[in-house]
């Protein structure tokens, strides 16, 4: 297969799978003869029908009800929200309802969905086109929560989160839709296990744990911190809900040196739960506190290019917290 960016792995992957079964479908805001905002649903409609690409009305609450009877009568949605931000009026049936379907019935009854929304900055998007609200969906049972960060990560989890007996919400960062090319393997060998973290980088001196953007740019602060003679191992957790803690406590106890780098706010992001559960699990083999690098408790992201900027992380923030870590 040709090269293909991370929003073009999101179509394969879902027109793989529209092929493979034909209980899957799609639905949201613009998701037909448009092909989403990010065009990641472009041609869908032509080739499966409107009764398949279903395009939905303004109100994600109803979306992601929609999406939950759908499931329940046997089928295997994929719910579009225009962006994460969106998400928030979907949420008391996201967590009150889809969440608890499997629990609630004791088991009898799964709901077999995935809710797919654009996340995080860096594309001039300002208050609502812009958070990063992973944290909230990781603090809910019931829910499997994935944020890949390269297109074969993303084809690869896409596929395995359709499949998946329970709901999945997919996080896909914005900024990096068009910022690189893989070649994807096609059909089940691009299949990839949820849970399942990627050692990105190998290291001897200190860990670093991100996710989504930020591993591209814990990357270069890490090749930038190599010239200065400190190699840090870098770990991508792909999905955040189930995390893969033994990954990360394995790189520990070699490294003796841990940061969690992470795009939403410091207080409260899902990187506190991740310092939090490795400070108990590692206290023995840490050589420094478990340190967090994320962006500032700010309430929304500027519209500002200058404003932005000064919210964002970057490779040179990022690698100055981690020279920090390693130098304790």
């Amino acid at each position: 297969m040709p090269e293909r960016t991370l929003v073009q792995a999101v179509r394969d992957a879902l027109y793989e799978e529209m092929e493979r079964e034909d209980r899957v479908c799609v639905l949201g805001q613009d998701v037909g003869l448009k092909g989403g905002v990010f065009k990641a649903t472009e041609g869908l409609q032509l080739r499966f029908g409107a009764n398949r690409v279903m395009d939905m009305p303004l109100a994600e609450s109803s979306i992601a009800a929609v999406a939950q009877g759908l499931a329940l009568e046997g089928f295997r949605p994929v719910a579009e929200m225009q962006f994460a931000d969106y998400s928030y009026p979907a949420f008391n049936q996201i967590v009150n309802e889809i969440a608890k379907v499997r629990y609630r019935s004791n088991g009898d009854f799964s709901c077999p969905l995935v809710i797919r929304a654009p996340t995080g900055g860096g594309v001039r998007g300002a208050l609502y086109h812009s958070q990063s609200p992973e944290a909230f969906y990781c603090h809910v049972p019931g829910l499997k929560v994935v944020l890949p960060s390269t297109p074969a990560d993303a084809k690869g989890l896409l596929k395995a989160a359709i499949r998946d007996p329970d709901p999945v919400i997919f996080l896909e960062p914005k900024k990096l839709y068009r910022a690189e090319r893989q070649d994807l393997a096609e059909g089940d060998a691009a299949l990839l296990p949820l849970g399942s973290a990627a050692v990105v980088r190998q290291g001897r001196d200190l860990t670093a744990i991100t996710y989504g953007y930020m591993r591209a740019v814990t990357m270069q602060a890490a090749a930038r911190l190599s010239t200065d003679g400190i190699e840090v191992e870098v770990i991508d957790l792909r999905t955040l809900r189930p995390w893969d803690v033994e990954s990360c406590v394995h790189s520990i106890q070699k490294t003796g040196r841990v940061a969690v780098v992470y795009e939403a706010n410091r207080t409260g992001g899902f990187g506190a739960e991740i310092a939090a559960e490795l400070a108990e699990r590692c206290f023995a083999s840490l050589d420094a506190p478990v340190s967090r690098i994320a962006s500032p408790d700010v309430p929304a992201m500027p519209f500002s290019p200058a404003l932005e900027h000064a919210f964002m992380l970057n490779p040179d923030k990022v690698a100055d917290g981690l020279r920090r870590v390693a130098r304790y």
